[in-house]
């Protein structure tokens, strides 16, 4: 049984009020009564039931961190890894605990409202939202603070982390241009996303400013998983292409194995480039030459900002969008160049 305050007042000889005084580390107590209570509390290795203390505050002093994708996808995929940890890095350092909200998308639409608004949790980072998400309308409404991580054209006045997708397609497609390649495709993230829509915007602009062509024959759709990177592969070889942006390295681990399976040598047929550098970018054959998001970082910038708005409510949003970082390995045939070059 969990030791009561009624225990520590029976032992120490004094009221429960004194020993709820002494807990709290209210005044109004002597030093020998505090003192002895204190013994007593060791001694009986007592805890006091944050949850209760946390209602009583109006606080709770945690975060929940709602990401709606289904969790092999998630677990798959090395950015919410980084993301995680990022946000649980900041939290801790602050002194809040973090509730990872994972289930299958369409059983958390159902019961979102409940866990917004259930007093549980202080505030709420959502990342890798749908455009249109059932989730938007839930945020509209909860009394609670949060902050996305990704932009949502539907909550314009909401806080924002992001990195800068849109120069961050644009760069990574003209470095391809740079070494002198001509039929650049590209795998594209999701179309659902306000990133991948931002990626897809970037690649077509860097052409433009080329003075080329969009051919909508050399876009492959993709959603951020290795198997839609395998397949777009697939789509795009009839095309001939001699470059690809694939617009997340998960893709690009799919890309890879579809173009080691028909025998096609990257860089010397098709020069490849990136998004996201995960751990495992280095690690391909060849390294892949990618854009470096700040994936932690984000996570710790939105923790950072939500917790401050849980303490000071009447705090301002905050937009904040970082640059990403071109990685020059050996996959676009220009490893002679390899280094990072940091975006303004």
């Amino acid at each position: 049984m969990p030791v009561t305050l009624e225990d520590i007042a029976e032992v120490s000889g004094y009221s429960r009020s004194t020993v709820s005084r002494v807990i709290n580390g209210e005044p109004g107590v002597s030093h020998r009564a505090r003192q002895k209570i204190t013994d007593v509390v060791e001694q009986l290795n007592y805890h006091p039931n944050q949850a209760a203390r946390g209602l009583a505050a109006g606080q709770m002093n945690n975060i929940g961190l709602i990401i709606p994708e289904t969790v092999s996808f998630i677990f798959n995929d090395p950015y919410f890894q980084f993301l995680s940890l990022g946000v649980s890095q900041t939290s801790n350092e602050q002194d809040f605990s973090v509730m990872l909200w994972l289930s299958d998308p369409d059983l958390e639409r159902k019961s979102i409202n409940k866990f917004l608004n259930n007093g549980l949790v202080d505030g709420f980072i959502i990342a890798s939202m749908l455009m249109g998400d059932p989730i938007i309308e839930a945020l509209k409404s909860t009394p609670r603070p949060f902050v996305l991580v990704g932009r949502q054209p539907a909550l314009p006045d909401a806080s924002v982390v992001d990195c800068d997708n849109v120069q961050g397609a644009y760069a990574a497609t003209q470095h391809l241009l740079k070494t002198g390649r001509k039929r650049i495709a590209t795998i594209t993230g999701s179309e659902g996303m306000q990133s991948g829509i931002n990626r897809i915007e970037g690649y077509q602009k860097a052409l433009q400013d080329w003075g080329l062509t969009v051919n909508h024959a050399l876009i492959a759709k993709g959603d951020y998983t290795e198997g839609s990177g395998y397949f777009g592969m697939f789509q795009l070889l009839p095309e001939k292409p001699d470059a690809v942006f694939i617009a997340s390295d998960n893709m690009a681990h799919g890309a890879y194995r579809a173009l080691k399976e028909v025998g096609i040598r990257v860089p010397d047929d098709i020069a490849i480039v990136g998004f996201d550098d995960i751990p495992s970018a280095d690690q391909m054959t060849p390294s892949l030459t990618t854009m470096r998001q700040p994936i932690r970082k984000m996570g710790n910038l939105a923790a950072e900002i939500l917790i401050n708005k849980i303490n000071y409510p009447d705090t301002d949003s905050q937009r904040i969008i970082l640059n990403p970082e071109l990685v020059v390995r050996q996959s676009c045939g220009s490893s002679a160049l390899a280094g990072s070059i940091t975006l303004r």
